[in-house]
């Protein structure tokens, strides 16, 4: 079996199971963010007094954070109020971060469990050798209510990525190559296993985000087998004992892939969807491409090294006139690390906007949305029209590389000249 077969296998209390076998297995960890109070009604309506473990599951105050309007106030009241009600052992309120990047840090991601989220972008923590995958409102009510759901055990998918990246090609350029070919349906219910030497050396922040743009390919799940890198981040933080899943030897996967990302140039998603994917000077051969605004941030591209290589591009530049660059930290965690190291201080001497940990404008509610005909260069993880805010405005997916080289010049901008 995969790791990711024996995860299901393990909990639904069963030796093995096989593709397409609908099985109902235990949640170690439920995760609702703050556009679903939906859920606790549907928890109510079914007849929900109590979770089934007020320590395995949470709400997490993210694309609201915080609260732009009344609305999302009073839903963030009501989530409290749950929360209050049921002693849920953890929450993350508005102070806090995003979903995906605070639960990791907290310690309540680690291999070999299924982590289930009101949040697609919930295939980020195969990152950590986890089955990380999104539902709807009432999926979640009844997993609140029982500890468990019922799965589809998917087809497995190895997508191998073979080499050592160039300078000023990093883990986002590599994922939307990947994007690219394989297209925005192309792993339609599927788990995707990334494998190879270059997932093998890379960082826990690198792996997240390669595993989060998964669901962008239409993967149920993501997977990557632990390194050292995860296992060390892990055992600093795990607050349960863990189970390291490995897959067999000689394991038939439903499709394979092959990269090379050695010969990667920086990429972009260009308007209006993630799998119009290029190289970055094929885009800008013979013209500029004007932008008004960069953003730094959200569970793709908002962790410290993320920071870190656009305050080494910026430090002591400063953004081109007439633009802004908006920097949302993934978490309050990072946002501390990045002040101590003074990253934070070098953007904004570079004229950047930094805001509350969260998502941000990445859904295009607040902090930094787009105005009609805008264009955007975004290290978030998708641009369809409106995403960002108005419906004709334009959104270019980067890397952090490319964000801040992009925003000194004005113009889109090949990042391996400053790197």
């Amino acid at each position: 079996m995969h790791a990711i077969e024996k995860i299901f296998a393990r909990h639904s209390g069963r030796t093995s199971v096989k593709t397409g076998e609908i099985v109902t297995a235990k949640v170690d960890f439920a995760e609702i963010n703050d556009l679903y109070l939906q859920t606790v009604y549907s928890f109510y309506e079914m007849g929900g007094e109590k979770v089934w473990d007020p320590t395995r599951c949470a709400f997490v105050f993210d694309h609201y954070a915080p609260a732009p309007d009344a609305k999302s106030a009073a839903n963030q009241q009501a989530m409290r109020e749950f929360a209050r009600k049921n002693g849920l052992q953890y929450h993350f309120d508005t102070n806090c971060g995003v979903c995906h990047q605070v639960m990791p840090e907290a310690g309540v991601i680690y291999p070999g469990m299924i982590v289930v989220a009101t949040d697609s972008h919930t295939t980020t923590h195969g990152a950590f050798g986890a089955v990380g995958t999104g539902c709807g409102a009432t999926d979640m009510a009844a997993i609140l209510l029982s500890g468990e759901m019922w799965f589809r055990v998917p087809e497995i998918v190895e997508i191998r990525l073979e080499g050592e990246a160039p300078r000023g090609v990093y883990p986002k350029d590599v994922i939307l190559s990947v994007l690219g070919k394989i297209r925005a349906d192309g792993a339609v219910y599927k788990a995707i296993d990334f494998t190879g030497s270059y997932v093998e050396n890379l960082s826990v922040a690198g792996r997240m985000v390669i595993c989060n743009m998964a669901v962008e390919m239409g993967a149920k799940t993501a997977y990557m087998q632990p390194n050292q890198a995860v296992l060390e981040y892990v055992e600093k933080r795990a607050v349960r004992p863990y189970t390291v899943e490995t897959t067999d030897p000689g394991y038939c996967y439903a499709e394979q892939y092959v990269f090379d990302v050695s010969r990667l140039e920086p990429q972009l998603a260009c308007p209006s969807s993630v799998e119009n994917v290029h190289p970055l000077p094929e885009v800008t051969a013979g013209e500029k491409i004007r932008l008004d605004q960069g953003y730094l941030g959200s569970c793709t591209g908002g962790r410290e090294e993320d920071i870190a290589v656009a305050a080494q591009i910026l430090r002591g530049r400063h953004i081109a006139p007439y633009t802004r660059l908006v920097v949302v930290p993934a978490s309050a965690e990072v946002m501390e690390r990045c002040l101590e190291k003074g990253y934070i201080q070098d953007l904004m001497r570079a004229g950047a906007t930094v805001t509350a940990p969260g998502c941000g404008a990445c859904l295009g509610v607040h902090q930094g949305i787009l105005a009609s005909g805008e264009v955007c260069v975004s290290s978030t993880n998708r641009n369809f029209p409106g995403r960002m805010g108005a419906v004709d405005a334009q959104i270019y997916l980067a890397s952090p590389a490319t964000v801040a080289a992009s925003l000194l010049n004005g113009y889109l901008t090949d990042p391996r000249e400053y790197c």
